[in-house]
C-alpha cells in the first residue's frame, strides 16, 4: 500500500508540471520543451537555498520567479525573434542545463538534513501520510489560483489567444505579450513541481528533468480524455481532471513496477504508455458501413 501512496505523492508533486503543460499545450497550442529545464531549475534553486538554511516560505517565490523567467525567455525568442516555439523551447532548455549545473556546482546535492515544507507542519506521525495531507492543502490552493487567473478578463484573453489569435489581435489584444506571460506562468508552475519534488525525494539532481515533459504530456492527455468523456466545460473541473490525469499516470507506472517490470525499462514503458493514450482516440471501433 505504501508503494501506491508514494506514487500518489509523486503525482501531487508533479501537479504543477501537468498544469503548466495544460496552459502551454491546450490553451496556447505551444509545445513547450522548456519544461525539462525549468523543472530542474526549480529543484536546483530549492536545493541551493535550502542548503543555505532559507525558510521554505521565502524559497517558493524565488523558485516561481526563476521558472517564470525561463518561460518568458522562451516566449520572447518565439514572439520577438519569430523562431519556432518548439525550437525556442529546446534552445532555452539546452541553455538551462549549463545554468543549472553552474548553480548546483555538482551533479547531485543531498538535502536530508535540512528542514523542508513537509517538516514545517506535523499533522500525523507517519511521514508519508503527513506529506500527503500537506500536499492535499498545497495542490488545491495552486489549482484555485490558476483557475481564478483563467476566469479573469486577462485569463479569458489568454484562452482566446490560443483559440483564435487573429481575431483576438483584431480586437486590440497584444497576443505576443499574452504568449510570453502564458509561458511564464506555465514554467513557474513547472518550477514549483521541482520545488516540491526535491523536498520529497531529499536531493536535487542535474538530470532530474530529463524526459519529464513526457510525464506532463501524458497527464494532460489523460485529463483531456476525462474532460471529453464527462463533457466538462468548467475551468475548475478541467484543472481537476488534469490533476486526475497526473494521478492515473503515476499509478499506472507504480503498477508496472509492482508486477516486476525492470526499473531500467521505466522510461520505455512511459513512452509506450503515452503513445497508447495519444493513439486511442484515433482508433475507430465502429464497423465500416
Amino acid at each position: 500500500m505504501d508503494f501506491y501512496l508514494t506514487a500518489l505523492l509523486q503525482a501531487l508533486c508533479f501537479s504543477g508540471i501537468a498544469l503548466g503543460i495544460y496552459i502551454s499545450m491546450k490553451i496556447f497550442n505551444i509545445p513547450d520543451i522548456t519544461t525539462d529545464g525549468s523543472y530542474t531549475l526549480g529543484g536546483v534553486v530549492t536545493g541551493i537555498l535550502l542548503s543555505h538554511s532559507l525558510p521554505v516560505s521565502a524559497i517558493l517565490p524565488i523558485v516561481t520567479l526563476s521558472g517564470a523567467l525561463a518561460g518568458a525567455v522562451t516566449g520572447l525568442i518565439h514572439t520577438k525573434l519569430k523562431i519556432n516555439a518548439l525550437l525556442a523551447g529546446i534552445l532555452v532548455m539546452t541553455a538551462l542545463y549549463s545554468i543549472n549545473l553552474t548553480l548546483l556546482g555538482r551533479s547531485n546535492l543531498p538535502l536530508l538534513n535540512y528542514k523542508t515544507t513537509f517538516d514545517t507542519l506535523t499533522l500525523t506521525a507517519d511521514l508519508n501520510q503527513n506529506t500527503f495531507l500537506i500536499l492535499c492543502i498545497f495542490v488545491p490552493i495552486l489549482i484555485g489560483i490558476i483557475g481564478y487567473i483563467l476566469k479573469t478578463d486577462f485569463g479569458i484573453a489568454m484562452r482566446a489567444t490560443g483559440n483564435s489569435e487573429t481575431m483576438v489581435r483584431a480586437l486590440g489584444v497584444n497576443t505576443d505579450r499574452m504568449k510570453i506571460i502564458g509561458l511564464a506562468i506555465a514554467n513557474s508552475l513547472t518550477a514549483t513541481s521541482g520545488f516540491l519534488m526535491v523536498q520529497f525525494q531529499g536531493y536535487a539532481d542535474i538530470n532530474m528533468g530529463i524526459g519529464i515533459v513526457i510525464m506532463g504530456l501524458g497527464s494532460v492527455i489523460i485529463g483531456e480524455t476525462i474532460i471529453n468523456w464527462l463533457r466538462i466545460t468548467s475551468v475548475w473541473l478541467s484543472l481537476a481532471a488534469v490533476l486526475g490525469g497526473a494521478i492515473v499516470f503515476q499509478l499506472v507506472l507504480a503498477f508496472t513496477l509492482s508486477i516486476g517490470v525492470d526499473a531500467n525499462l521505466l522510461k520505455l514503458v512511459t513512452a509506450l504508455f503515452v503513445l497508447l493514450i495519444v493513439s486511442l482516440p484515433r482508433f475507430s471501433f465502429t464497423k465500416a458501413s
